[in-house]
Order: C-alpha cells, then sequence, then structure tokens
C-alpha cells in the first residue's frame, strides 16, 4: 500500500531541475524528488539526534570516528574472509 499523496508546486533552479528530469528514469521526477527529499529529511532528523548526544555526552573526536571507522573496516574484512572460506 502507497502513501497518499499530494500536487505541490516548487520553485528550484532550471539548471537542478533538468539534471534531475535527466537522471530520474522511468519512475519519474516526482518520484525523483520525493526520494531526494526524504533523505534529507532523514539527515536533518539524524543531526537534530547528533545534537542532542553531543549535548549530553559532548562533541566526538576525530580520534573516536577514526576507531569506529577501523573497527567497521575490520568487521566487514572479517566478514569477507568467512564469505570466502564457506565457499
Amino acid at each position: 500500500m502507497s502513501e497518499p499523496t499530494g500536487k505541490y508546486s516548487i520553485t528550484m533552479p532550471r539548471d537542478i531541475a533538468e539534471a534531475a528530469k535527466a537522471r530520474s528514469g522511468p519512475s519519474g521526477l516526482s518520484a525523483y524528488v520525493a526520494s531526494a527529499v526524504a533523505r534529507q529529511i532523514e539527515r536533518d532528523n539524524l543531526n537534530e539526534l547528533i545534537q542532542v548526544a553531543e549535548a549530553e555526552h559532548g562533541p566526538v573526536t576525530d580520534e573516536q570516528i577514526q576507531s569506529l571507522r577501523d573497527q567497521l573496516h575490520q568487521a566487514r574484512h572479517e566478514q569477507t574472509q568467512r564469505g570466502a572460506n564457506a565457499a
């Protein structure tokens, strides 16, 4: 079941609109724009969560971010190795 839709008029720079039309493919410009807006809302919500967390716990340091990236990279590497060994 799809969500109910509404018709809206928006204004945007012509070059952006034309690029979006060119990339929208068979789903059409409306679906492309709706998807882009949904992603932006997700980003806005995430930024709000980050602000709340940083207000409570302090900002995340570059070192902490790098440590988590390293852990993620290692986990992906181990998963790839397990998959290769299972095959």
